[in-house]
């Protein structure tokens, strides 16, 4: 292959790459809104890009159940119906408890440490009404998951926050962070402590689908 065609196609997926992580990072805050069509043109001049690499961005994001291609509408914002929210709930307790279940052989202690000063992170930022809380309850999951060494488990984990973050930010935005909140990551913490896999795999599971109710009110009840 040519070097100059090998440099247009760096390029091109470069520019692609820029334009899905600009469109995908103000979907998860919530610029966007469910149903809102999202004009290439306008992305594209906002970035400072041709059209095509939006273009390409809408179709990885839409493979990540952020956004519909509709005929004749374009590229749609996706919304979550009630049944949507809890299925994905679902599917983040199974895929959670089993990166939880991965990561036990390398839970130590520096990795234990690690996860209660995220966790005294995370509840400064509720107490502070941050919605930062969001960011640092990502960063407690995450740092769990990747502890599996897992890539494509934690590449389908990482999709399925991405889907559900625009409604975390709601509902923190809206209603006071439960008191429950660092009760439930410490009960988390406990559970690695103890070094029984499956025993910590079902409280993480428990925990995710415990958030779920939490956020029904957020979404739409139906199409």
């Amino acid at each position: 292959m040519p070097s100059s065609f090998s440099a247009e196609l760096r390029a091109s997926a470069t520019a692609e790459e820029e334009a899905y992580r600009h469109i995908q990072r103000a979907l998860r805050l919530g610029r966007y809104k469910p149903g809102e069509r999202l004009i290439p043109e306008d992305i594209a001049a906002e970035i400072g890009m041709s059209r095509m690499p939006v273009r390409e961005a809408f179709r990885r994001l839409a493979s990540d159940g952020l956004v519909v291609l509709r005929p004749n509408r374009g590229c749609i914002v996706a919304g979550l119906t009630v049944d949507e929210l809890y299925e994905i709930f679902e599917i983040r307790s199974v895929l959670e408890g089993l990166a939880v279940r991965l990561a036990m052989p390398r839970m130590d202690e520096d990795e234990l440490d690690e996860l209660e000063r995220l966790l005294v992170r995370m509840e400064r930022a509720g107490q502070s009404g941050s919605s930062d809380w969001v960011v640092r309850h990502q960063e407690f999951h995450g740092r769990i998951c990747a502890l599996s060494q897992r890539p494509r488990l934690i590449h389908q984990i990482s999709a399925l926050h991405a889907v559900i973050e625009p409604y975390m930010r709601i509902w923190f935005d809206y209603v006071d962070k439960p008191l429950s909140a660092r009760e439930e990551h410490a009960q988390v913490i406990a559970a690695l402590r103890s070094g029984e896999p499956r025993h910590a795999e079902q409280v993480m599971q428990n925990h995710i689908l415990g958030t779920a109710p939490m956020l029904a009110e957020f979404v739409t009840p139906s199409r």
